[in-house]
């Protein structure tokens, strides 16, 4: 009897589809109430850091150049008040294979799969990840589909995305195109049950573990060179797997007193389901309509628990501007000799603001580059906004409005990291929780698993719950 391949039914199937995709039954880790034991579902992966670090190494991933930004930091001081611009380093992770970090998610997930036996591996993506599993696949003699949101309802494509499907076929994936919309992960699921292939999604543990070398990579080689940790580093966040991944592994290497920072571009008022909207931004990851709504509720993902859970582990959060991410792509390029994609250079227009904060001794790491191809070059993506009615010129950042004009700075003193409010995204979290649940009453170990997913004390989050007319018990 065939199965029904109705929206509604594929996700009600979702516990189990998941659960012969990857074989490990979420269910285990529920508490009674709203809560999850996070830490004992990380450690489900199974691998410690050496093992993860052999596996990575022998499949070309790990071990990437931390490179110094010396005429960008010095730039960077002409702006700042005296005594300020810190030494702005980058994390060169385009030497992946693959070109980007996100070789170290894969990597996990299709050794994995590799091990217990699955012929081969699926994943849900618009961006480079895409890539790296197929990569990763390649390597391991696994197959792999690649569930692609490219095109808006004229089957129209950006040409980053679009390069990124490219790079996926290039690497011997089958790649299925969808149009934007909330068939994505339904699509997935649908595969997955059909295949039997393995789950290498982005929100696994075992792509957070993945991430979690390059963390520990970046204290060790500030340790080793520079005899100390970084005081910050700041991460491009998205689905949020970047930045909880990396912070996971600076803590396990010790560096303890390391803030972490996350960035993102400014897209407010574009809204990333809408087929209107699809095309009117002029990059695909790393941006508000994506990194925002993760951040408030990471359970929107095509797992029963997302492993990438941001407010466990960032201590700021800014957003720049999309014109100024095409300067400082461009800056990189002529000033230091490094051509590198969007998804980066969104944390390095930020590091160049934040480093005219820092004093001149501190040390400020933009954790990974990503390769950079025909589609994701400033030229192709201003051609396209063109195309699509956006309005380009040099100006004030601050004047730029997402969907309508894309502003680039007219000199580097007016690149900004403007702070976004994280309380406000706390209590956004707080009102997911009670909402999605349902809650008119919470127990204790609710309490305790807010407090640990928003890094408050009690006295807030029972606050925060009876403004919400949720009893504490």
């Amino acid at each position: 009897m065939a199965l029904d391949k109705s929206y509604e039914a594929i996700n009600s199937r979702k516990h189990d589809i998941i659960k012969n995709a990857m074989r490990i039954d979420y269910d285990e880790f529920e508490y009674e109430g709203i809560g999850f034991d996070y830490e004992g579902m990380m450690k489900k992966v199974g691998y410690s850091m050496d093992e993860m670090r052999k596996i990575q190494l022998e499949h070309g991933v790990g071990d990437t150049p931390l490179i110094e930004l010396k005429n960008l930091t010095a730039l960077a001081r002409k702006y700042a008040p005296a005594g300020k611009g810190a030494r702005i380093f980058i994390k060169d992770e385009a030497a992946n294979a693959s070109g980007s970090f996100k070789a170290r998610r894969a990597s996990i997930s299709v050794h994995h799969a590799k091990k217990l036996g699955y012929k081969g591996v699926i994943a849900a993506t618009s961006g480079n990840y895409g890539a790296a599993v197929a990569s990763q696949a390649a390597m391991h003699g696994l197959k792999c589909i690649v569930v692609q949101e490219c095109y808006d309802d004229r089957k129209v494509g950006q040409p980053e995305i679009l390069e990124k499907q490219r790079i996926c076929e290039a690497y011997g994936a089958e790649v299925v195109q969808l149009t934007v919309g909330p068939e994505l992960f339904t699509t997935h699921l649908s595969l997955l049950e059909d295949t039997g292939y393995f789950n290498a999604s982005l929100y696994t543990p075992f792509g957070i573990a993945g991430v979690e070398t390059l963390g520990y990579e970046i204290a060790q080689q500030c340790r080793e060179r520079l005899g100390k940790d970084p005081d910050v580093v700041i991460c491009t966040d998205a689905g949020g797997g970047n930045l909880t991944g990396t912070a996971r592994g600076l803590l396990k290497a010790g560096a303890q007193g390391t803030k972490v920072y996350g960035a993102c571009i400014d897209l407010s008022g574009l809204h990333m389901a809408s087929d209107k909207d699809f095309n009117k931004k002029s990059c695909t990851t790393g941006h508000t309509g994506f990194g925002l709504p993760f951040v408030t509720w990471p359970d929107r993902s095509d797992c029963p628990r997302n492993a990438a859970r941001t407010l466990r582990y960032m201590d700021r959060l800014v957003t720049v501007k999309q014109g100024e991410v095409f300067y400082i792509t461009q800056a990189l390029a002529v000033l230091e000799g490094y051509e590198r994609g969007p998804a980066g250079n969104t944390s390095l227009t930020a590091a160049f603001a934040l480093a005219q904060e820092m004093d001149q001794d501190q040390i400020l790491i933009v954790q990974e580059t990503e390769y950079t191809g025909a589609g994701k070059h400033v030229m192709p993506q201003m051609t396209f906004a063109r195309e699509n009615g956006i309005e380009i010129k040099f100006g004030e950042p601050d004047t730029e409005v997402p969907g309508k004009s894309l502003v680039f700075p007219e000199n580097p003193g007016q690149i900004k990291a403007r702070d976004y409010d994280l309380e406000h995204a706390r209590q956004s979290y707080i009102k997911n929780c009670v909402n999605n649940y349902h809650m008119t009453a919470a127990s204790e170990e609710d309490v305790k698993f807010i407090m640990d997913e928003i890094r408050k004390d009690r006295d807030y989050v029972v606050a925060q719950l009876k403004q919400r007319g949720v009893t504490v018990k």
